[in-house]
């Protein structure tokens, strides 16, 4: 499964690639990073939406996680990835633009990569 992160912290890398060392490994995870919303859009076309999963960070500067939402489910892929919006926010208003955006599902910051993993496997059944 091919997921693409965009945050613009680029220590989140690292992160990732630690706490999915695994499934990585054994190739059932291959992770690109981009660092803004912008750098996502790009990567989606450049490999024609090649992403299974998007985690998006919301607070971004440039492009907002919300804006690239919405220019993602705008373009009608076939079919859409699936939006993880992953906030430090947990605020309602927030939570409640992403979903009417069409994010699939609500992170917040720090990420319970416990709680990722047991809704990653969740996609991979679907």
């Amino acid at each position: 499964m091919k997921i693409l992160v965009v945050d613009d912290e680029k220590d989140i890398r690292p992160l990732f690639e630690q706490r999915f060392r695994r499934e990585i490994k054994k190739g059932e995870i291959d992770f690109e990073f981009a660092y803004s919303g912008e750098e996502a859009l790009e990567y989606m076309k450049k490999y024609m939406h090649g992403a299974v999963l998007i985690l998006s960070d919301i607070n971004m500067p440039g492009m907002s996680g919300l804006e690239l939402l919405e220019q993602i489910k705008e373009k009608n892929h076939n079919p859409p990835p699936v939006v993880m919006m992953i906030t430090a926010y947990g605020d309602k208003e927030n939570y409640n633009r992403a979903l009417e955006l069409g994010a699939d599902d609500f992170l917040t910051k720090p990420v319970n990569f416990t709680e990722l993993k047991e809704k990653i496997k969740t996609l991979e059944y679907d």
